[in-house]
């Protein structure tokens, strides 16, 4: 599996803590399964200042000690982008890395609130030749509100990544729920484990993927974490690569995904 969205760098953001936090992060994904994994932590001004030239040496300091520890873990750079005013800019000038170079970036939308003029600062990113993938949105606050938003975006082309562990239940029921309404209506490109420590948010996905399998099939589940992921590696279009709105027309939405979330939760 590749895994792109991970804050498996010490000491950086409010992911790893410490080097020997990152090399058993890295352990716990190797087991799992992964064998490529991209750094990409917060980049959100006035809390946590990285730039490009940094997580690009905190990256091959890692490495390194990969390397030395005979982790075979691959380590690419990318970063989890806040989305603020000065974000294109940021992608223009180099300071805010993209995902190994490619035209593809992790947008991290506010957590609680929807951002002023989201999809027009979305749409006028990506007429500049970025790919968007959208992080977690099954977490957000205001997805409960605001659902038809994510659809409206994701058929205008922006990638959808779901977290594993909120697919699992583990961020709670609302994002579990919104994870499998996701999988279920085909709008989802990417699973990633957005890994900060190994407890809880550690970087296991594979059991993420076979649940997802329930709902998309085996195969796509696969491409949301190796095909997918290894063509933003390689800078491939978009077109591509993606799934069509609807995925697997033949399987139709599960009768509990059509019922209100408050109402699909007394199930689960």
């Amino acid at each position: 599996m590749i895994d792109l969205h991970s804050h498996i760098l010490p000491g950086i953001d409010d992911g790893a803590k410490t080097l020997e936090m990152s090399l058993e992060m890295a352990r716990i994904a190797v087991r799992d399964g992964t064998t490529v994994m991209a750094c990409t932590p917060h980049i959100y001004p006035g809390l946590y200042m990285n730039d490009s030239a940094g997580i690009h040496a905190e990256r091959d300091k890692l490495q390194r000690a990969l390397d030395t520890y005979g982790i075979p873990l691959k380590l690419v750079v990318g970063a989890d982008a806040h989305l603020v005013p000065e974000l294109l800019d940021g992608l223009k000038s180099g300071r805010v890395p993209t995902l190994n170079g490619s035209r593809y970036f992790l947008l991290e939308p506010s957590h609680h609130v929807p951002p002023p003029n989201f999809e027009s600062s979305v749409f006028n990113i990506m007429a500049e030749g970025y790919q968007p993938v959208l992080t977690h949105p099954e977490r957000l606050v205001w997805i409960e509100h605001n659902y038809q938003t994510f659809v409206t975006l994701a058929k205008r082309g922006v990638w959808m990544q779901l977290t594993a562990a909120a697919i699992l239940g583990k961020f709670g029921k609302r994002a579990r729920y919104w994870s499998e309404r996701m999988l279920d209506e085909g709008l989802v490109h990417l699973i990633a484990s957005d890994a900060h420590t190994v407890n809880m948010r550690n970087p296991q996905m594979a059991e993420a993927v076979d649940r997802a399998a329930a709902s998309v099939g085996k195969e796509e589940a696969l491409r949301m974490v190796y095909e997918r992921p290894q063509a933003i590696l390689d800078d491939v279009a978009p077109e591509l690569v993606a799934p069509a709105l609807g995925l697997l027309p033949e399987q139709p939405v599960r009768a509990s995904a059509a019922k209100p979330w408050y109402k699909r939760l007394l199930s689960i």
